[in-house]
């Protein structure tokens, strides 16, 4: 018969199932924030840690910066779920924790590039890659942590809070990041004040601590510890012995690669579509996500407890699934949208003659001005051009640096910006339901004794490689869609084609190989 989770370890404090939950979600909530504010300031950080003379260039290193830290997940997986197997949950997520909020906190201390050159990039880096390695072994412990103190029939609803924790980080990190830039005002928080973010971290850090000191270690683990069934060598048994392997391989490529994808489209790449792609106002495009976050957020919980009646393939699947079909018409309506197409009055047009270099004769650019909606709303200027197809002329324009498509940022009128809210919180839905129920999954497949390893090397490769990716990836896919440096890109959505590959292949995999069971844990 199984045997309660909470009559495993009479001798050991027990701990409510509630408190454990809310322990367990402020540490990770709060290594969330310290992971994403990097992110949230991507923008910035390129400025001031990068030459300011290729600003494309410099936006691109920060996202490969930014991507590093999710590359070196897999790694600290490894080392910290090791950890986990052979020492605790408790103690392990601990050292976490600290390795985190140091790095973040050292983050806003670094000087800038005009002070110490290049070695301030690779001083972030190295930071960044210490980041990536606590939160690899940090969200195993919590999932792990939680699962085993949850009764089995409420397994996939206790999870799901440590679920919310990684929306509600970014939430926080945006909600930090504006409080403060509209305190400071936008030159201040450009010049100095995007630090606080990363210097308030050790604050944060220091009460988590606290509260994770006061909590008992999971009585799964103890009674394990007890009678002497630890792993001797968690690694070995994780990936040498083929069951486990392939448990880890399905969990990969049917499961947490689809949905790492998914999460970060739906948050991060939607971000930077709309600050890059629709020159949406920054505030504003923050707004927007914080927003559709926090309407979004409770729906992790609704389909974690959803997973406990029907099972946690047919949620996941179906979230990628809706994702890989929705994708594009979403995008494209963001696209049109927020660059106005179809909604403006041109009042003023003027021409500007270019010479041509190579050929020794002129060239005309139209110029177009947009002042206003036509409904009389305004909005800030807006300059578009219409570009000659003289491929000698784009080369020279390249060459000489000059850039006839300036493109200012927008501020939305009320009717989009609602509009738009309500197309990213679309987004924050599939994120809910591909990874509401997926801590409930990695727990359930895989054995105690070497759980912790396990469901975090699948997990962190899935969201640390193919998720972490996605900026990176999606914003290169556009690039190369750009027939010249200074021309706008020929498809502004092909970044979307990397999050639906994934996903789609997540979803056909996922769909042959997984089951939908939901299993005790194997010393209940």
């Amino acid at each position: 018969m199984a045997q309660n989770v909470r009559d495993v370890a009479p001798a050991e404090e027990v701990t409510s199932t509630r408190r454990v939950i809310a322990a367990s979600s402020v540490g990770t909530l709060i290594e969330w924030y310290d992971f994403y504010i990097f992110g949230s300031l991507a923008k910035i950080i390129s400025e001031q840690f990068f030459p300011k003379d290729n600003p494309t260039a410099a936006l691109l290193a920060t996202l490969a910066t930014f991507a590093a830290g999710f590359v070196i997940r897999p790694f600290g997986a490894l080392f910290f779920g090791r950890l986990g197997d052979l020492i605790g949950r408790k103690y392990t997520f601990l050292v976490t924790l600290v390795i985190m909020g140091g790095s973040t906190f050292a983050i806003g201390l670094v000087p800038g590039y005009k002070t110490i050159g290049f070695f301030a990039p690779a001083i972030v880096f190295i930071l960044r890659l210490l980041q990536g390695l606590a939160l690899g072994g940090e969200y195993g412990g919590a999932a792990t942590y939680v699962a085993e103190h949850s009764p089995a029939g409420k397994r996939g609803f206790w999870t799901s809070f440590i679920q919310t924790t990684a929306t509600f980080g970014l939430f926080l990190s945006l909600g930090v990041i504006l409080i403060v830039r509209q305190t400071l005002g936008v030159e201040t928080f450009s010049d100095w004040g995007w630090r606080i973010p990363f210097i308030l971290s050790a604050f944060l850090v220091a009460v988590s601590v606290f509260i994770r000191m006061r909590m008992s270690e999971s009585p799964l683990f103890v009674k394990m510890k007890k009678e002497g069934k630890t792993s001797a060598n968690p690694l070995a048994e994780s990936f040498k012995e083929k069951d486990n392997l392939k448990m880890v391989l399905i969990a990969l490529l049917g499961a947490t690669a689809g949905q790492g994808v998914v999460w970060y489209t739906g948050q991060f790449y939607a971000l930077s579509f709309l600050q890059n792609a629709c020159n949406i106002e920054f505030v504003q495009s923050n707004l927007i996500i914080s927003i559709a976050l926090l309407i979004g957020t409770p729906f992790f919980i609704v389909f974690g407890s959803l997973s406990d009646k029907i099972g946690r393939k047919y949620i996941m699947m179906a979230g990628m699934l809706i994702a890989v079909i929705a994708y594009r018409p979403i995008y494209t309506v963001m696209y049109n949208e927020a660059n106005l197409k179809n909604k403006v009055e041109v009042v003023e047009k003027k021409v500007v003659t270019v010479k041509n270099t190579v050929k020794g004769a002129d060239s005309l650019i139209t110029t177009v001005t947009t002042k206003a909606f036509t409904d009389g709303t305004s909005f800030k200027e807006t300059v578009k051009a219409k570009f000659p197809v003289d491929p000698a002329l784009k080369a020279a324009l390249s060459k000489d640096k000059l850039k006839p498509e300036t493109k200012k940022e927008v501020t939305l009128p009320q009717n989009l910006y609602y509009k738009m809210i309500g197309l990213v919180l679309i987004q924050v839905i599939f994120v809910t339901m591909v990874y509401g129920p997926i801590a409930a999954f990695l727990v359930e497949i895989f054995p105690t004794r070497i759980r912790y390893t396990s469901m975090s090397l699948p997990y962190h490769i899935g969201n640390g490689v193919f998720g972490g990716l996605v900026p990176l990836i999606s914003t290169r896919l556009v690039e190369a869609t750009r027939p010249a440096p200074n021309l706008p890109p020929a498809d502004p959505l092909a970044g979307l084609w990397y999050p639906i590959l994934i996903a789609g292949v997540s979803f056909v995999i996922g769909s042959l190989y997984i089951s939908n069971k939901t299993n005790n844990l194997d010393t209940e």
